[in-house]
């Protein structure tokens, strides 16, 4: 029996890629050089509209933050599907999570947890990456967080 597909997994998950969020900004969604696909920070975006603003550890909590790094992973494999296709992934290489984070708030592995799990249940082994996840000011537009992946492709 053959392997899944990606978008069959996405499909056996109930996952479905969301349209490539519109840049907020002089940008491209995802750039492809060679067999790597860089995507741009993608912000936690459903249907143009932030699903959570503020910063985490005062107006949004790290759970809302960790599910708001899961929409901005989401948002980055639309890009990433838009450039090559989902099903040309060949691995995940570097996720770099950005949390617009309280004074004193230090939790920001954990909220980027959310678009490290998400990937892991997506793509398993392959889903294995590399990341960053580091405590910011601000954000574009209030987001609590910002995912950008840099994905190896066939």
């Amino acid at each position: 029996m053959a392997e899944k597909t990606w978008s069959e997994r996405l499909k056996e998950l109930g996952i479905i890629l969301p349209p490539v969020a519109k840049p907020v900004a002089a940008y491209v969604p995802a750039v492809r050089n060679g067999d790597v696909v860089y995507t741009s920070g993608q912000l936690p975006l459903v249907d143009g509209t932030l699903t959570h603003t503020g910063k985490v550890g005062a107006e949004v909590t790290p759970e809302d933050a960790k599910t708001a790094a899961r929409t901005a992973a989401l948002n980055a494999l639309a890009a990433v599907d838009g450039i090559v296709g989902i099903d040309n992934i060949a691995s995940i290489v570097k996720v770099v999570g950005f949390v617009a984070s309280a004074e004193g708030f230090t939790g920001q592995p954990g909220v980027i947890n959310g678009a490290s799990e998400l990937l892991g249940e997506i793509f398993g082994d392959v889903g294995a990456h590399a990341r960053s996840a580091v405590g910011v000011a601000e954000l574009p537009l209030g987001a609590p967080v910002e995912v950008e992946l840099m994905v190896e492709v066939r």
